[in-house]
């Protein structure tokens, strides 16, 4: 017996390494908003609460909210149209999702980036392997708040005590806490093993293979 009957997992980091795409995308921003561009390791460190806060970090700090909006909305139409191009799943993971498919577990993407991109990005590489995927939206609060997940569980027909989440970030620890449910925390997306440790994870993944024995039970 399963020690879960579903598994909700956060996408960048978690699933896909979307760093290149997002990090091309933010200094495609930065420069038509006439902002000094960004490194790599900046972009990784600002992601993990939304694009709004993402754009906020990476524009220089005392930006007017008119420039501010100008680089969100660079930001959000440039990801539109490239989301996809340096973007792929991290090893493992496509092996684990059909496993978990063939054990009869639910599955969920609950991401805080845009819900368009969230979708477009699951349908992409998971279509057959995810059943819900939920974005960032206006109308539901975005994580750490439990709300998206809740959302993600309602389509499943699913409970928050029979869900595990599964995420890389300081963000998706507060985020299943709140929920209601354990937390998996992946070690090799956009926080290290040390700074989950420092976070308080309880059970580190360092391969696919592992997220799918701490499911198992």
């Amino acid at each position: 017996m399963m020690r879960y009957t579903t598994v909700i997992f956060d996408l960048d980091g978690t699933l896909l390494n979307t760093l290149d795409d997002l990090a091309a995308s933010v200094n495609y921003a930065m420069e038509r908003a006439g902002f000094p561009k960004r490194t790599l390791e900046e972009v990784r460190r600002f992601v993990g609460n939304g694009v709004r806060v993402l754009i906020r970090r990476s524009v220089p700090e005392g930006t007017s909210d008119k420039d501010y909006t100008a680089a969100y909305n660079y930001f959000t139409a440039h990801y539109a149209e490239n989301c996809r191009n340096m973007t792929g799943p991290y090893d493992g993971i496509d092996e684990m999702l059909r496993e978990l498919k063939r054990l009869g577990i639910k599955t969920a993407i609950v991401s805080n980036k845009i819900d368009f991109a969230v979708k477009a990005l699951r349908d992409e590489f998971f279509a057959d392997t995810v059943q819900a995927a939920v974005g960032d939206s206006e109308d539901t609060p975005n994580k750490p708040a439990p709300d998206m997940v809740y959302k993600a569980l309602d389509e499943l027909g699913s409970k928050a005590g029979e869900c595990v989440y599964v995420g890389d970030t300081d963000v998706d620890l507060e985020t299943a806490a709140n929920a209601g449910m354990d937390c998996i925390s992946v070690s090799w997306g956009f926080r290290s093993r040390a700074e989950l440790e420092g976070y308080g994870a309880g059970m580190i993944a360092d391969t696919a293979e592992d997220v799918l024995r701490y499911i198992e039970g």
